[in-house]
């Protein structure tokens, strides 16, 4: 990852979500199983039948757009437009597919996009739950320039 990012990261992070990293920026974690595949999201039984081995942080890597759409009927809460993205990571030559808000509607199937944090992915007070019942927090994909 470039010094460049890693600052980009920092300064949007508050030190929520899965986990974090040493500067408390958080991760997009993924799992990794002993056959060598990898998933997100994590799962406790991997595609081998086993128990992950360890993880992997998808945002220290881009991602090419599979597929996205924009969603003009969004629950309460979630941005309107709503862009929507499936991307596929090459993580040391394993494909990983994960799907999520994009920061724009300009994209194009494949395209390069990253991770970018997000505090808050929808409006916590617009919906039934508590807002202290879950994480608001997550990743969005921002085409790389």
């Amino acid at each position: 990852m470039s010094d460049e990012r890693a600052d980009e990261r920092s300064e949007s992070a508050n030190g929520a979500g899965n986990g974090t990293a040493r500067d408390d920026t958080p991760v997009f974690e993924a799992a990794r199983y002993p056959d060598g595949s990898i998933t997100y999201p994590a799962h406790p039984v991997g595609p081998g039948g086993e128990a992950p081995v360890g993880t992997v942080d998808l945002s220290e890597y881009t991602a090419e757009v599979i597929t996205w759409t924009t969603s003009t009927a969004t629950p309460p809460g979630v941005r309107e437009p709503n862009h929507v993205a499936i991307v596929e990571f090459d993580v040391d030559g394993e494909p990983v597919r994960a799907i999520g808000q994009a920061t724009t509607g300009d994209l194009g199937i494949g395209d390069e996009v990253e991770p970018v944090y997000c505090e808050e992915l929808r409006d916590p007070e617009a919906g039934i739950r508590d807002p202290d019942s879950q994480e608001w927090d997550g990743f969005r994909f921002q085409p790389v320039e």
